[in-house]
């Protein structure tokens, strides 16, 4: 039976997912360190964790029966994705499932601080009637600045021009615009116009501190600036400066170079106490509706891997899209690194033991290549062990089918 580990929380209908497909499930609330994760993995196939768990290479190199690890949200920089893939381990995440929630987080949020709606509840929740329009503005007319045009910021853009707003956006990367919005040229420019700046960016390396002093001089003075995507992208002691010097009119801020790995644990952050700043838990994409499709989206890509040997939508193996292997029929699905003469060597190892190949698939990435075999007859014993002698092969797997439920 395939031994599965969820942590942090997963949605009950992911662990249901997996029991219902005959794996064994065990979850943990919180999170766990490089050595706790190291012990809880003996004899564990597939691991499911969210962003506070970090799988480092030091894990996957102590983890020899760990097959599959799914990251139940956007983000995989907590996963160390070539080691896992160099050690056969395929690695999935929900890139779409939470797009809206997050959306709709900014949205309330952007329209929280134009009406500096937090100062009035922080007024009245004091005792102080405050009955003033200084500082409210409404949304519509405003120009909206998204950095980062992907998933997240591509919807926004679109809910955002409905309400009235003026969309601008800034990306490395080519990207159609959707509606009116518009394309800048650079950051800078794109900081000069903008009302409200959101920062919707992945996790990559090259992105850390992409967020200082310097950027925060750019903006026009009584903008609005949002981070829902990666704590370590922006200098937070610079924007509590701005805040207080009252050039950044408010903040909004759902994610932080440094988080408490369980719930209740304490909290501290340069940011506290600041007015017309609004903190949230990275919580963007924390709604029942997103954490439901995450459990079963990540989990039922888990369940192919391990039954199928599918790989659609790995985020560090090649990408096949597998059915179940036909009755009567077995199949190889071979991990190797991506060299010349890997496929020959398959093929003429079967067919020295006159095995019939009913079907095969080859898909390479980078430095990783995936060749899945479908076989009749018997499995042939020698021949995989043959195949994974081979000093190309990362890991073989023999899969048979079995009947739906």
């Amino acid at each position: 039976m395939v031994k599965a580990l969820l942590l942090e929380n997963i949605h009950s209908l992911g662990s249901d997912l997996l029991r219902n497909s005959g794996f064994e499930v065990a979850t943990r609330p919180g999170a766990l360190d490089e050595d706790e994760l190291i012990e809880a993995l003996d004899g564990v196939q597939v691991l499911g964790l969210r962003s506070k768990t970090q799988l480092t290479s030091r894990v996957i190199e102590n983890a020899p029966d760990l097959l599959a690890v799914g990251a139940f949200c956007i983000g995989t920089n907590q996963i160390d994705l070539t080691a896992a893939a160099n050690a056969g381990v395929a690695a999935f995440n929900a890139p779409f499932s939470n797009t809206r929630s997050v959306v709709e987080l900014a949205l309330a949020e952007i329209i929280a601080l134009t009406r500096r709606l937090t100062e009035k509840d922080k007024s009245l929740h004091g005792g102080v009637w405050d009955k003033s329009a200084s500082g409210a503005h409404e949304v519509r007319g405003r120009t909206l600045g998204i950095v980062g045009y992907g998933n997240i910021g591509t919807q926004l853009s679109v809910v955002a021009e409905a309400l009235g707003m003026r969309v601008i956006f800034f990306d490395s990367a080519e990207k159609l615009a959707l509606g009116n919005a518009k394309r800048m040229p650079s950051l800078d420019t794109l900081l000069e116009e903008a009302d409200v700046v959101t920062l919707h960016v992945d996790g990559r390396g090259g992105n850390a501190g992409m967020f200082g002093a310097a950027k925060f001089a750019r903006m026009k003075p009584g903008a609005i600036f949002l981070n829902l995507s990666r704590g370590f992208l922006v200098d937070y002691a610079a924007l509590r400066q701005q805040i207080l010097d009252g050039r950044v009119a408010g903040a909004a801020v759902d994610v932080f170079p440094q988080e408490p790995k369980s719930q209740g644990d304490p909290f501290d952050s340069e940011l506290r106490d600041l007015p017309n700043v609004i903190l949230t838990p990275h919580v963007g994409g924390s709604t029942e509706e997103a954490q439901q499709d995450i459990g079963v989206f990540v989990a039922s890509k888990l369940r192919d891997y391990l039954d199928n040997g599918a790989t659609a939508l790995s985020v560090n193996l090649p990408s096949l899209i597998l059915d179940r292997p036909s009755d009567g029929a077995h199949r190889i699905a071979h991990l190797h690194h991506n060299v010349p003469g890997v496929l020959a060597h398959v093929n003429n190892a079967l067919s020295d033991e006159g095995v019939n190949i009913e079907s095969q698939v080859l898909s390479t990435s980078g430095s990783v290549g995936y060749v899945v075999t479908d076989i009749g007859g018997d499995l042939p014993i020698g021949t995989l062990r043959e195949i994974e002698q081979m000093d190309a092969t990362i890991r073989v797997r023999a899969l048979s089918p079995h009947a739906d439920d």
